[in-house]
């Protein structure tokens, strides 16, 4: 059980690190020193989170929170603010009390920059919510963009599909089953094309985590 939860984390190692990388070299060819210096110093902060918290089975919402904000500034520097963000919380929930497992959020934002606002004309927005659930120890996390949307994303991919690998949200969803099958875990996951409820244009993904503490 762990083991295959180990492997599909490590699965998620984002690639992203290859693309930060070749964005900074990007900047240090330009000669733009001090936007090179600020990604790496904020690069290096993240990645030392990174393999901390990779290690780690769960981590409090705060750690999560940080964590999400530095990855969320460096996908902001990379597109040279193509993409802008929110991260909201709800005043009820106490960050340092709950817990979620790790490495389940980051990927989801990276698929709603990358699949989503990337191929978007125009600025990307990325809005992240938490909020308390009136059952115990529950709370829902909302990830919202404004990109191409779900749908269409997944059809430029199977055009592409010789160079791209699988969407994430199916290691995602893989590993959220595996979650909900131990008795630790209720986790109920949902993925929206925006399309389909409004005229905006975007993916919604909500994710309500229930912790069941012994």
């Amino acid at each position: 059980h762990n083991s295959e939860l180990n492997a599909l984390r490590s699965q998620l190692n984002p690639h992203f690190v290859h693309n930060s990388l070749n964005a900074i070299q990007y900047y240090i060819q330009r000669n733009e020193v001090e936007i090179s210096e600020d990604y790496l110093t904020k690069f290096s902060k993240l990645m030392r989170l990174f393999f901390d918290y990779s290690r780690k089975k769960l981590i409090t919402l705060e750690e999560e929170v940080i964590f999400l904000t530095k990855y969320l500034q460096i996908e902001k520097l990379r597109y040279e603010n193509k993409v802008t963000y929110g991260i909201e919380i709800d005043e009820e929930l106490d960050l340092e009390e709950y817990v979620i497992p790790t490495m389940i959020l980051q990927p989801i934002l990276e698929n709603a920059v990358n699949h989503g606002v990337f191929h978007k004309a125009g600025t990307g927005h990325i809005m992240v919510r938490f909020e308390k659930q009136s059952t115990e120890d529950s709370y829902k996390v909302s990830i919202i963009d404004n990109g191409i949307g779900f749908k269409k994303s997944k059809e430029l991919q199977k055009s592409q599909k010789a160079s791209t690998k699988a969407h994430s949200s199916e290691v995602i969803k893989e590993r959220l089953d595996i979650l909900n099958e131990g008795k630790e875990w209720n986790i109920d996951y949902k993925i929206l094309d925006r399309s389909e409820t409004s005229s905006m244009s975007g993916t919604a993904v909500f994710i309500t985590f229930k912790h069941n503490i012994e």
